[in-house]
């Protein structure tokens, strides 16, 4: 490990630091949470157990920071989140190594997360420096019955702090998705990592800390999300959410009343293959869409709706490009497409949903389910029925359902019947076709010819219904974490500006 990443240590090798006002501690506790890799189940990493106290101390350091930090000029503010970009740029290799280790992802993969977060970063300072400098003047006189005696100025301004907390598939860059655009709004941020996922979250933070921001502007805490967790989200001090997980951000939703919340929960996304489609292109992004990253992807196919005359010749296909894709564990920067899933937890669940699936009469084209510790085989699982689990529940993990439809409508009705609706997908080469089932599927997101995907990164990103509230994407997460500031002026007489 480099010697950059040493502050981080307890000691050599020994467990991971927490983050609070500009250094590096060990917790009171004298507690550590194990961090098991998922491609050997053994410990890989071990990280502070934060006592509530200690949260306390991350928000109190956040609180005092955050005034001054939100009269720094834009300018100064693009400086500094360039400079963390640099440096974390400089140091992928060794972040891409923990992700590795910590959740399974392919050296290839993880090294292209830190590039893409180290461009977004890039990304959300320019725009946001042209963004938040835009202000508002408003005259009165365009209301009945108003003259033009007030001068309306309305600027955007922070909340104060955000808590930030990513998901374990994209710690590095969908943290940084939420730190990047707090703090070029003017506010402090408090990271929570994800429990797996935590050693890539702290190393990434170790590059913010680097780049020159006052201490106590970034904290971070880590811990078990069923010890700290709620007493974070709810703590006195927050003052807008933004969150990228599971169905835990609903029971959150439902809690914080009116701290502003951004919320990403997940998908169930379908994908409709007309009778006319290019099958070529369609096999294609599904494979890719369904498979890459063994499913464990919000964005992820999850199911193919496929209609009756093209089923067959679609399965037969993407069955072929199953067998093709390469399984094992990504350990020592092995070229694989299929690794294992996170925990053990998931694992199961992702059986219980084939057992189940099999049960009820749905072909396993591929070949039986195959599972050895948290690695699965990928399965392409055809005539699946809307009684099977397979048909409504998000496995998140490299198994995918085929549904025969007689026509599109069916597929259409099925997306939104789902309690999640994070995005979905349509193949036809009908372009008026593409956009009436567009209009009519209650989704965030439609891709035409591709499959789901969340970017580039200054695209909006939102789910409907149980995948989510708020939108994401550079501009709308900018929106999200300020709010709206008036000042109005008030003069003793009309005045109307001449030519």
């Amino acid at each position: 490990m480099s010697n950059f990443f040493s502050d981080i240590f307890v000691s050599p090798g020994g467990p991971l630091k927490y983050y609070v006002d500009g250094a590096w501690k060990s917790s009171t506790s004298g507690k550590t949470v194990p961090i098991i890799n998922p491609s050997t189940g053994k410990v890989a990493y071990e990280v502070q157990a934060c006592t509530t106290a200690e949260v306390d101390q991350i928000f109190l350091a956040a609180r005092a920071a955050q005034p001054q930090w939100s009269k720094t000029p834009l300018w100064r503010r693009v400086e500094l989140l360039r400079r963390a970009a640099e440096i974390l740029r400089e140091n992928k290799e060794p972040i891409a190594e923990c992700l590795v280790r910590e959740v399974a992802k392919p050296y290839k993969d993880a090294i292209a997360e830190v590039e893409r977060t180290a461009d977004l970063i890039i990304y959300t300072a320019e725009e946001g420096s042209r963004h938040l400098s835009k202000g508002q003047m408003l005259l009165p006189d365009a209301f009945p019955g108003q003259t033009r005696n007030k001068l309306c100025l309305s600027s955007r301004v922070p909340h104060g702090i955000v808590l930030c907390i990513p998901p374990f598939n994209y710690p590095v860059n969908l943290a940084a998705s939420k730190i990047a655009p707090a703090l070029m709004a003017g506010n402090a941020v408090v990271l929570k990592p994800p429990t797996q996922g935590a050693v890539a979250g702290v190393h990434m933070l170790r590059c913010f800390s680097e780049a020159g921001f006052p201490p106590g502007l970034i904290n971070l805490a880590t811990g078990r999300g069923s010890e700290i967790g709620d007493y974070m989200t709810m703590h006195q001090e927050v003052d807008c959410v933004s969150f990228t997980g599971g169905d835990t951000g609903l029971g959150i939703c439902r809690k914080l009343g009116m701290v502003p919340i951004q919320m990403e929960l997940g998908g169930k996304d379908v994908c409709i293959v007309c009778e006319d489609a290019d099958l070529d292109v369609a096999v294609k992004h599904i494979l890719k869409g369904a498979f890459s990253y063994s499913g464990q992807r919000c964005t992820a196919v999850k199911a193919v709706l496929v209609q009756h005359k093209v089923a067959d010749v679609l399965v037969e296909r993407l069955a072929k490009g199953v067998k093709d894709l390469r399984v094992g564990s990504p350990e020592g920067r092995a070229d694989v497409d299929i690794v294992p899933v996170v925990s053990a937890s998931s694992a199961d669940f992702i059986e219980q949903l084939s057992i189940d699936a099999a049960n009820k009469g749905a072909e396993f084209v591929t070949g039986p389910f195959r599972r050895e510790g948290n690695l699965i085989w990928p399965s392409l699982i055809d005539k699946v029925t809307t009684d099977m689990r397979l048909a409504w529940e998000e496995p998140f993990g490299p198994i995918l359902p085929v549904i025969r439809i007689s026509n599109p409508i069916e597929g259409v009705e099925h997306c939104n019947r789902n309690r999640l609706a994070l995005q979905g997908c349509v193949f036809t080469q009908n372009l008026d076709q593409a956009i009436a089932l567009s209009d009519a599927m209650r989704t965030g997101t439609v891709q035409i010819n591709a499959a789901p995907a969340r970017g580039p990164d200054h695209f909006p990103f939102q789910g409907f219904r149980d995948s989510g509230i708020g939108s994401q994407g550079v501009t709308n997460s900018l929106d999200l974490m300020t709010k709206v500031k008036s000042t109005v002026i008030n003069l003793k007489q009309d005045t109307y500006t001449l030519g």
